[in-house]
């Protein structure tokens, strides 16, 4: 396999620490830490190029908070000046192994993502009456670190960049404990090997596509499996009868054991495609895709929030556009066209908190498709009523 090398000089670059620097700071310039390095960013890039062309950066302490939705997570924020050196890595290392990463991972890729994934498991669940689905059990925090070296050094001879990558890796912070035991291992094993990436690193989302890259050409080059999808540590891989399937179950745990991962036994199993098999956040049958029950009972209570929110004045009517958008996108994957009607004819936005909106009574609800404001205006000068569609331009 062809190694790349001499990518130091471009790493430490300016062109590649100010798009980093840039990448970085997107949606984030309010935080008072992104504002800060901002304001002096110049100064702050030099210091920066400075540690890491003399070999001394180091990065700093983690920031760590959980989050209960829609399960429990450890997530763990590196310091604004540590996500840029992230951003600068992984922007000279993507390249090298786009190229070779499978079609079927969706993760975190330019142009594909889980809207994608989810279409690619439509179209697969109308052709086969069969689906294996696995997931990996607790991945982040069972990623091993020596492993993930290995496989960053098959593709890359610039020592300077791996020893970057290898000061990142083995500066994650401890993650949840993971105790599995794989052929050849003895009493002390686990406890030998420095394992687990941390969950909110953008290096940790490019390093897990790393790690799963093996499985992926595992399963198109020996198992040749008809239709196969992932996205980070779920995947499905669909097929003509349960046999087969079962059959490639197994021989996915005894590939799993190379990466010293485990399948979680209670989600990985095979279902007939015509029961639905539920896929990040869809349940997604042959002729049609509903949102699981979850994913609905989160945005309905963000609804209640928002509606409150704009209401009392803490909210601009802009900020709620934003997240309903960004929401019906999402839903429009789907078949949900009237459950979108029915959520937002159930969460209302009065009129004389509307006059915020654009300066007049503006309509009731929102429209299930655009997320602008429909119903009825009245301009309070006139006092003439028009009816406001919910589509921009109409």
């Amino acid at each position: 396999m062809k190694r790349t090398g001499n990518l130091w000089d471009t790493l430490v670059s300016w062109e590649n620490l100010h798009e980093a620097a840039r990448r970085a700071a997107l949606g984030k310039k309010r935080r008072s830490d992104v504002a800060a390095f901002v304001l002096n960013q110049e100064a702050e890039l030099v210091a920066l190029r400075s540690e890491l062309k003399d070999r001394i950066y180091e990065p700093g302490p983690y920031r760590q908070f959980h989050v209960n939705d829609p399960k429990p997570r450890l997530i763990s924020a590196a310091a604004f000046r540590d996500r840029v050196v992230h951003h600068a890595l992984t922007q000279v290392l993507e390249p090298v192994f786009e190229c070779c990463f499978a079609r079927d991972s969706y993760a975190c890729r330019t142009g594909l993502g889980t809207h994608q994934a989810v279409a690619a498991a439509r179209r697969a669940a109308a052709r086969f009456p069969y689906v294996l689905k696995c997931d990996v059990r607790k991945y982040f925090p069972s990623i091993d670190h020596s492993l993930l070296m290995d496989l960053l050094e098959r593709k890359i001879k610039c020592r300077r960049t791996l020893e970057l990558a290898g000061l990142i890796i083995a500066g994650s912070n401890p993650q949840e404990e993971v105790l599995h035991y794989f052929p050849g291992d003895t009493l002390f094993t686990p406890g030998m090997r420095r394992r687990g990436l941390p969950l909110g690193n953008q290096t940790s989302q490019f390093l897990a596509n790393i790690y799963l890259d093996p499985l992926d050409q595992f399963v198109k080059r020996e198992l040749k499996t008809a239709a196969y999808i992932r996205y980070v540590d779920d995947f499905l891989l669909f097929g003509g009868t349960k046999e087969e399937l079962w059959a490639a179950r197994k021989r996915l745990v005894e590939r799993l054991d190379g990466l010293r991962l485990m399948l979680h036994e209670g989600k990985s199993r095979v279902y007939r495609c015509s029961e639905g098999v539920t896929f990040l956040g869809w349940r997604i049958f042959p002729n049609r895709a509903r949102l699981v029950r979850g994913n609905v009972v989160r945005f309905r209570r963000r609804m209640r929030e928002m509606r409150n929110s704009f209401h009392d004045g803490r909210m601009e009517w802009f900020a709620v556009q934003q997240r309903v958008r960004s929401w019906i996108g999402h839903a429009m994957q789907g078949d949900t066209v009237f459950l979108r009607s029915r959520i937002f004819d159930q969460f209302p936005f009065d009129r004389s908190a509307a006059d915020r909106w654009c300066g007049a009574g503006v309509g009731t609800t929102i429209h299930p498709t655009s997320g602008c404001p429909t119903g009825t205006t009245t301009n309070r000068r006139t006092g003439t009523t028009t009816w406001v569609s919910g589509v921009p331009g109409k």
